[in-house]
């Protein structure tokens, strides 16, 4: 097991006064032996809140918002004053982007605090209208601290055409990203857009949003931002590549010597928590029953199944000779 101790630290630092923090500090040790893949979630999640959080922290979280702000105008993830991004503070407090801001020039003063419920708390702008998306994410996964919510442009033409994203392809993908779905579309902002992600949230980091983006959470704001730009680069290798004419899998059996790199390290992965057939461990299986929902069909990319066959040694034609004449042979001994 990998543990990630400067994530722990980290945890443990903002969130406990200085006498409770040793006990947890201990157990994060003991735990990078553990073999569940969940360990650090666990752990996070059990780590309480108190009332002493730091203003300093406060700020700092304030600051990195403001640096993946940046980050994702600089790479192009949202024009002018396109996207959003938020960071839970304790169980009633989460901070947000505000409205009508160019995510490339915020300042912590920019920086909105709303409630669970989206009510806003503080800031001197009008907070995101797309918060409630991000609400969402909190009230189904505690864990999580944090939401980016971008449009970065080779994922979202996936989301506009509604096609899958192929699986056994790119390890980097496969290890850090698994499955990732794509949400039916809804009207930005509404309770109903912020509900279409309800079936996907407990098994994905990163979710497609149909015709509009992409949205992802984890435990620090640049974690969740890591998970976007590595699904937009590896949908625009996908584009690059389907534009070569050629495409080639990644073998069922190779995929899950991934898999077992990602246990190994302690990243989740549905597939690992499932009985899958080979054929089903590359066929995007974990999702595929929401693809009629959200209107997805393969259009662009074959199947896994498809490709194998697509790219499977010719037959040469001694071989087809000797086929025939075996034919030719039985249908003499045996006339129809």
């Amino acid at each position: 097991m990998i543990a990630d101790p400067p994530l722990i630290s980290s945890v443990i630092r903002n969130r406990l006064p200085l006498a409770e923090r040793e006990g947890y500090s201990q157990l994060a040790n003991c735990l990078t032996t553990r073999s569940s893949v969940n360990w650090r979630d666990e752990l996070v999640s059990s780590i309480p809140f108190t009332s002493e959080f730091s203003m300093p922290d406060t700020e700092q979280i304030k600051r990195d918002i403001c640096e993946i702000g940046r980050r994702i105008y600089n790479k192009n993830f949202a024009a002018a004053n396109e996207g959003n991004i938020s960071a839970r503070l304790d169980d009633d407090r989460v901070l947000c982007t505000p409205t009508l801001h160019c995510k490339g020039f915020l300042e912590p003063a920019d920086i909105c605090t709303v409630d669970l419920s989206g009510q806003q708390l503080a800031g001197a702008k009008n907070r995101t209208s797309e918060v409630l998306l991000h609400l969402e994410i909190y009230r189904q996964r505690p864990n999580i601290r944090a939401v980016v919510h971008c449009h970065p442009p080779h994922a979202t033409a996936f989301a506009i055409a509604r096609e899958p994203i192929p699986q056994c392809v790119l390890p980097e993908a496969e290890v850090f990203l698994g499955e990732v779905p794509i949400a039916p579309y809804a009207t930005p902002g509404s309770q109903a857009f912020a509900e279409t992600i309800a079936p996907f949230v407990g098994k994905s980091k990163v979710i497609i949003l149909a015709n509009h983006g992409t949205v992802s959470f984890d435990q620090t704001v640049e974690r969740a931002y890591w998970w976007t730009e590595i699904l937009d680069a590896y949908c625009r290798i996908l584009i690059l590549t389907r534009s070569l004419g050629g495409f080639h899998y990644l073998s069922s059996g190779q995929a899950r010597e991934l898999l077992a790199i990602k246990k190994a390290w302690g990243i989740d992965d549905p597939r690992l928590n499932e009985t899958l057939d080979d054929c089903e461990v590359c066929s995007n299986a974990i999702f595929r029953a929401a693809w009629a929902k959200s209107g997805l069909a393969r259009r662009s990319f074959p199947s896994h199944d498809d490709a194998a066959l697509a790219n499977a040694p010719l037959v040469d034609d001694g071989t087809v000779e000797r086929i025939a004449q075996r034919v030719f042979e039985l249908i003499r001994v045996n006339p129809p």
